[in-house]
């Protein structure tokens, strides 16, 4: 479970994204909607500890993300949406860095590069590879272990069909594992049907859609009114 206590957070001399927000996103797929620019993003980054609250406290796993993060951290997997990678090391260096974090053999990283056809440029830096192959670099290290809580800013971006099912596949087992999966993603209707509930960021505060209509026609109607409108809808 990842919860937010009382988690307020702006950008230097902008007004604040979140205000005293309160959350528990437990076991399951959660997605998170809204407009652009409502906190989508920044809440992922507040969740996987890329940024810190200006108050209040984010804990993973019951671990505080600031005070106790080897526990916290260890059980994280973060893909954000514009990869950001030390340029001078190679894909392979990366992977079996993570590798050593998770405490898993340096095969999980050939398994993770052959998913997304990355084998050919394993021993590439990363400033040699382009935008798209950066990207998919960030996602095979989140396939390494089995992290329990897993944070996907747009996913299926950039993605050719066969890799954005695979991916789908992916997330439906991590979600039946019983992993925390929380998904930023334009592509949701996607993702309605294994989606457990969906999350918005309204004025600061967190609004939770949990009853989700069972029928495929009204769920994806009631997440595409909630992407736009948040509490109001």
């Amino acid at each position: 479970m990842i919860h937010f206590k009382n988690v307020s957070f702006s950008y230097e001399k902008g007004s604040p994204v979140l205000a005293s927000l309160n959350l528990e996103i437990t076991p399951g797929l959660t997605l998170l909607l809204g407009p652009n620019g409502s906190g989508k993003s920044t809440l992922l980054k507040l969740a996987s500890g890329v940024e810190k609250p200006d108050s209040g406290q984010v804990s993973v796993e019951g671990h505080d993300l600031w005070k106790d993060e080897v526990l916290a951290r260890r059980e994280l997997a973060y893909l954000p949406e514009h990869p950001d990678l030390t340029p001078y090391a190679t894909i392979k260096e990366i992977l079996h860095l993570v590798c050593r974090l998770r405490a898993e053999p340096y095969t999980s990283a050939e398994t993770a590069l052959k998913f997304f056809s990355l084998q050919n440029q394993a021993n590439r830096t990363v400033r040699e590879l382009s935008l798209g192959q950066r990207r998919r670099a960030v996602f095979a290290a989140c396939l390494i272990g089995r992290p329990q809580c897993v944070l996907l800013d747009e996913p299926l971006e950039g993605m050719d069909r066969a890799i954005r099912d695979k991916i789908q596949n992916w997330i439906t087992r991590r979600t039946q594992d019983g992993a925390v999966v929380v998904v930023v993603s334009h592509f949701f209707e996607k993702f309605k049907e294994l989606a457990s509930r969906a999350v918005t960021i309204d004025n600061g505060k967190a609004v939770v859609l949990e009853d989700l209509p069972e029928q495929p026609e009204k769920r994806l109607a009631a997440l595409e009114r909630f992407s736009k409108g948040g509490a109001s809808r």
